[in-house]
């Protein structure tokens, strides 16, 4: 999320069509229902309301304070009521001021870097907004430490002064800090009202709807979860995306099925994750609707659990040697070509690399090192592999996944990675899958907890526009994955590429983090994906980042 996004990607993260989904429906037939303009019963639009934009979707979402969101349902939600000092402009890279005055200026050793606010800046509830409630905010975020939050990208922060109402000066243990920026451009540095939130725990759905202390581009007015989420447009608001709606209500769908028929039938006008690749293609050809594609930047993933795998560290046989031998015999025997093709039908492209093709920093570290050497398995390779390590085989391995989150199509995904890995006896494989409730907090390995699953699905969109989001979440030792991963050689490239200012050896950093992790897999890239939306053709305005937010304050009726 595990710490962060973004990926949360996020959050994983998880991406395109076939994302991090599914809210079930309070309905009796299942296919989710309205806000309060829209018929509970029935799931049609209220008369009169036909102006109101809807937004269908399967992704849950787990917490509306932007302290505990790592996953793209929760970061969809907050990214339309939070706004940040800093931010991406009409989905592009570039990060631009937004509730910020200016580009900010580092002093001149590069410690402190100053902010100053716009001026009468204030919330949806009439707080006026302050450098008191940036501190706030950004202290809390440490203070909770949430572990379904995103505390890890901000670690090199150390301090937060607010010496006047409109200027934030951050501390920070890396000189002149080329990844401040984009972090302080993360939804998850939304501004929150000191005066609303508690600074030592997570706000509940009920407090954070009932305090309406929103900085963004809406206020959340009501909000039942699994079923509907109402934004209207904050007038007050002096960011960069003002709304060009006046409402935008949310519905949570239990699965695609529901939300393809919805979107067929009119009952909702965007359908944002997580529809099925076959959706995808059968709604092509409805003429009355548009599929509109975004960037990429996302990719699905396999994480070890270094403690809980097969002769992991806290496994009676521990042997650190051949557990690395199983994580890369497993990468011998995967086949991302099969999945991209069997599995997503081409929505998705096989991922070589920790750093998606296309993306800054992106290194192939992967093709050359396993299987045969062209992307394709090698059984023989991953054998060889095994036995000089003394692994005897078949390995037992077990595999979580989770299809209310990382979409339906994850249940063929590990069918087939499973008989991939169990090709020539090498491996024993059972695949289980968990609701994502359960699964997100079972997955994560802490100080008090080695975590449940030995091996396990994550998907990943990027929290901010930088290379560094693809590693620190994945590496640190307090990263989203939260796998029980530690490399001291890592941390320090991790620490030092932060603060290169100069672009080319800062590359060259990144590159030597991919190297590193490329031998000691603790994570396997599979896949690569797109953002997909299915619209009416009267919707105009869909704009889909590279964060893989659907952004709500674009988005029009003709």
């Amino acid at each position: 999320m595990g710490r962060i996004r973004r990926y949360a990607t996020g959050a994983i993260t998880a991406l395109l069509i076939t994302g991090l989904a599914a809210c079930g429906s309070t309905t009796t037939n299942g296919t989710g229902s309205g806000g309060a303009n829209t018929d509970i019963t029935t799931g049609s639009k209220a008369t009169g309301q036909a102006s109101e934009i809807t937004v269908g979707t399967t992704d849950k979402v787990v917490s509306l304070d932007p302290a505990g969101i790592s996953e793209l349902g929760s970061i969809q939600t907050a990214y339309q009521i939070y706004a940040p000092l800093f931010a991406q402009h009409d989905g592009k890279a570039d990060i631009v001021p937004n509730l910020a005055a200016d580009n900010g200026t580092w002093n001149a050793d590069g410690t402190q870097f100053t902010v100053k606010l716009k001026s009468s800046l204030k919330f949806t509830n009439g707080h006026a907004l302050t450098s008191s409630d940036v501190k706030f905010s950004i202290d809390r975020i440490k203070s909770i430490n949430s572990e379904n939050g995103p505390v890890s990208v901000f670690a090199n922060i150390t301090k937060v002064d607010a010496p006047d109402p409109t200027t934030v000066v951050f501390t920070t243990s890396v000189k002149n800090d080329v990844t401040l920026k984009p972090v302080l451009s993360m939804t998850a540095a939304g501004i929150v009202d000191e005066q609303s939130y508690a600074k030592d725990k997570l706000a509940t759905d009920d407090e954070v709807v009932k305090d309406n202390g929103f900085s963004g581009a809406y206020s959340l007015k009501e909000y039942k979860s699994n079923d509907h989420a109402l934004f209207t447009r904050n007038g007050d608001y002096q960011g960069i995306e003002p709304a060009h709606n006046k409402q935008v209500t949310t519905r949570y769908y239990a699965d695609s099925s529901n939300l393809k028929l919805a979107v067929q039938q009119g009952d909702v006008d965007v359908a944002y994750r997580s529809l099925t690749p076959t959706d995808i293609t059968d709604l092509k050809k409805d003429g009355k609707l548009k599929v509109v594609t975004g960037n990429g930047g996302g990719g699905r993933y396999l994480v070890f659990n270094l403690r809980t795998q097969p002769y992991g560290s806290k496994q009676q046989n521990a042997n650190a040697d051949k557990a690395k031998a199983v994580r890369q015999a497993v990468a011998d025997l995967v086949d991302r070509a099969a999945l991209a093709k069997n599995v997503y039908q081409g929505t998705y492209k096989p991922l070589y690399s920790f750093i998606p093709d296309g993306q800054a920093g992106f290194v192939d570290t992967l093709t050359g090192a396993y299987g045969d050497g062209s992307g394709k398995p090698d059984v023989a390779k991953a054998r060889k592999v095994l036995a000089d390590a003394g692994v005897t085989t078949p390995v037992k391995l077990s595999i979580q996944y989770n299809t209310d989150h990382y979409g339906p199509s994850s249940a063929d995904e590990y069918a087939a990675i499973k008989t991939q890995l169990e090709d020539g006896g090498l491996f024993s494989v059972d695949v289980q899958q968990t609701e994502w409730v359960q699964y997100s907090k079972q997955r994560v390995v802490t100080d008090s907890q080695d975590g449940d699953f030995p091996a396990y699905q994550i998907g990943w969109a990027p929290d901010y526009p930088d290379p560094s989001d693809y590693l620190i979440p994945y590496f640190a030792p307090d990263g989203f994955v939260s796998n029980g991963y530690e490399n001291p050689q890592v941390a320090a490239l991790l620490k030092a590429q932060a603060g290169q200012t100069d672009e080319s050896q800062r590359l060259d950093t990144i590159e030597q983090v991919q190297q590193v992790a490329a031998k000691d897999l603790p994570i396997l890239p599979l896949l690569q994906s797109v953002s997909q939306s299915v619209t009416g053709g009267d919707i105009s305005g869909v704009v889909m980042d590279t964060n893989f937010v659907l952004r709500y304050p674009s988005l029009e009726r003709e």
